[in-house]
């Protein structure tokens, strides 16, 4: 490829500036954005190259002639619903930070999830994939092909990225502070799908605390109206338990809502958990007691190492995790003896 394909046409190309600077394309792109390993002498040189050459950079010209795309992809299950929104900003404002484009691919009744994919992976510079939104066999591709991979919500992968929030010390907490409040009889409502996931170590969480007195019950998604319905048959029937403990806060937010119409009270006749802490959790009546995770945190970090996997700075850590934090409200009821 002519190097001034790179460029505007006619103009100062960045294979010209690599020349003059005596260093690669690549060492240039990161001088130039600011990121990456570059030594403070040598992005001198690429400074004084770019201001001897009058070189005025396009993103899409460097992306060209390194070969790349100037896009990440991310794959969310449905884009539907607070929690993925959260992540989704904080990943894309720090993607457009770094000078790069968001392909957004939500698998959400489509098939073959496989293929679009795969497709995807073609297509962009990297890719942040949450929870287990891409079979195991596709992820294990992705890795041997070397794609800069990041996963989000995921246990330890080897030859990926993986981060998560803290689940598994929170959810002791959680179910520690309901026994305290003397409840006997509890339900896990949304139950885990998916060994190793975040529902899953919430649900380890709790039980390993609660015991046999805890009972997994599943809902269809995890939505308010999923919520909703499961809780109109839990609620409504015969050994209605004491407290609700719910893998996140639409499905506690449904169960709210069930137990108005079921004419129960919230905290007096059932108690009700959450998780996540988003926005309508704080303004429910009452309000929900839940575990607060940096959902746009969790983003805005997974972008910015797959920006440093791109860059081939590589991680000091594979595997981060984020700490959460108990959050008490009211859908409890008062605060149980010695503040638990």
């Amino acid at each position: 490829m002519d190097g001034r394909d790179a460029s505007v046409p006619g103009g100062v190309t960045i294979y010209e500036v690599a020349r003059r600077a005596g260093v690669s394309i690549a060492t240039v792109s990161r001088a130039l954005r600011g990121t990456g390993p570059v030594a403070a002498d040598t992005r001198e040189k690429v400074l004084r190259a770019v201001e001897e050459l009058r070189f005025t950079p396009s993103r899409a010209g460097v992306s060209l002639a390194e070969g790349r795309h100037a896009a990440n992809g991310i794959v969310f299950p449905n884009l539907s619903g607070p929690y993925f929104a959260e992540v989704l900003i904080g990943y894309e404002e720090v993607t457009s930070e770094l000078g790069r484009s968001v392909v957004i691919l939500s698998t959400k009744g489509r098939e073959p999830v496989r293929d679009l994919v795969r497709e995807l992976a073609g297509r962009v510079d990297g890719l942040a994939v949450f929870g287990s939104t891409v079979p195991g066999d596709v992820v294990g591709e992705l890795v041997a092909s070397s794609l800069p991979l990041v996963l989000i919500s995921h246990a330890p992968r080897p030859g990926a990225v993986t981060l998560r929030s803290e689940n598994s010390e929170a959810a002791r907490a959680l179910a520690i502070h309901l026994r305290g409040h003397g409840h006997r009889r509890f339900v896990f409502l949304g139950a885990p799908y998916a060994t190793g996931d975040d529902v899953d170590e919430r649900w380890q969480g709790v039980r390993a605390v609660l015991g046999d007195a805890v009972e997994p019950v599943a809902t269809a998604e995890y939505t308010v109206e999923s919520g909703y319905q499961a809780a109109l048959a839990l609620l409504g029937g015969a050994g209605r338990p004491e407290a609700v403990i719910c893998s996140d806060d639409e499905v506690a937010l449904g169960v709210i809502l069930a137990a108005e119409r079921l004419g129960l009270s919230v905290p007096h006749d059932v108690a009700v958990t959450g998780w996540d802490d988003i926005m309508a959790a704080r303004h429910a009546r009452p309000g929900l007691t839940t575990v607060r995770q940096p959902m746009r945190e969790l983003g805005a970090q997974a972008a910015r190492a797959l920006d440093r996997l791109i860059d081939g700075a590589g991680l000091e850590r594979s595997h981060r995790t984020l700490g959460t934090e108990l959050v008490v409200r009211d859908s409890c009821g008062p605060h149980p003896p010695g503040g638990q």
